[in-house]
């Protein structure tokens, strides 16, 4: 878990108990804000593969790391046994505020494709805000090129998911988002900006907002997925309409801080969230 004095403000589940289709990957869950409000959801009924908040990848040259569903160019959704699992391999550091470990990316045949070094990091901003960091580096494991694509790669208009993916709780109300690309879910979904803001009412008179920051010249590239019509998403993510091709030996970074923060911030104090936060 990560801790900031005496609160708990997110639990890591790093080896979880989940069914193969799940594509059983650690999460953090739940994620609170100072408060306490939880901005995680946790296997929706809609969504049973929604982890939190976790890196999922809908495809690794074939092999389904998001869960649920593969799409098949041509045919659409399928429901294929080619689901993969994230290990944990060794832990490199467990402080209250910060995690930083080891895993492997395998296919359901037990090939190793990838190597990671995963950290999460919890710090204090002020009283009602604190910032999460996720910083990961993938590496290529196999002596092949690997073709890591998103469901928009093979033909399902704007499903460019897959990275970095938060899954949070749908309140009682409509949410609220902006960026520097525009304050529309159609303006900011599928666009490059260098944060993005969810804001959602907790309750009748209770608000939480989150600032999602590309937080190294890497990430800045990626595309933002944004989905706030039937469940609230947000990604980061790894490829769009082409793949990312990654060699063998390679390794891609990325880096993406969270403000977590009680209440209905206004886009100016997400921009200045930022900007204070981005290094």
């Amino acid at each position: 878990m990560l801790r900031l004095g005496d609160r708990t403000v997110a639990e890591y589940v790093w080896c979880p108990e989940l069914p193969a289709a799940a594509a059983p990957r650690p999460y953090l869950h739940p994620v609170r804000t100072m408060a306490g409000t939880v901005v995680t959801a946790l296997k929706p009924t809609s969504h049973l593969h929604h982890l939190g908040a976790s890196i999922a990848v809908a495809d690794i040259d074939g092999h389904n790391f998001w869960g649920s569903r593969t799409f098949v160019e041509g045919h659409g959704p399928a429901w294929l046994n080619n689901h993969g699992t994230q290990e944990h391999v060794r832990w490199a550091q467990r402080t209250p505020s910060r995690l930083r470990h080891s895993l492997r990316w395998l296919s359901i045949d037990r090939e190793q494709l990838l190597t990671e070094r995963r950290t999460w990091s919890a710090r204090p901003v002020d009283a009602g805000v604190w910032a999460l960091t996720c910083e990961f580096d993938l590496t290529n494991s196999t002596a092949r090129t690997l073709r890591i694509q998103s469901p928009a790669a093979v033909g399902r208009a704007g499903a460019g998911f897959g990275g970095f993916f938060w899954r949070a709780p749908s309140g009682p109300g409509e949410c609220r988002v902006a960026a520097t690309s525009g304050d529309s879910t159609d303006a900011i979904h599928g666009s490059r900006s260098p944060w993005l803001a969810v804001s959602a009412p907790a309750g009748e008179q209770s608000w939480w907002t989150l600032v999602f920051i590309a937080a190294s010249p890497q990430t800045r590239d990626d595309r933002w997925f944004l989905r706030t019509r039937d469940y609230i998403g947000v990604g980061s993510a790894l490829s769009w309409e082409s793949p990312l091709m990654l060699p063998p030996d390679a390794t891609l970074r990325r880096r993406i801080v969270v403000a977590v923060a009680d209440g209905l911030l206004p886009p100016d104090r997400a921009a200045a969230l930022a900007a204070e936060l981005a290094t």
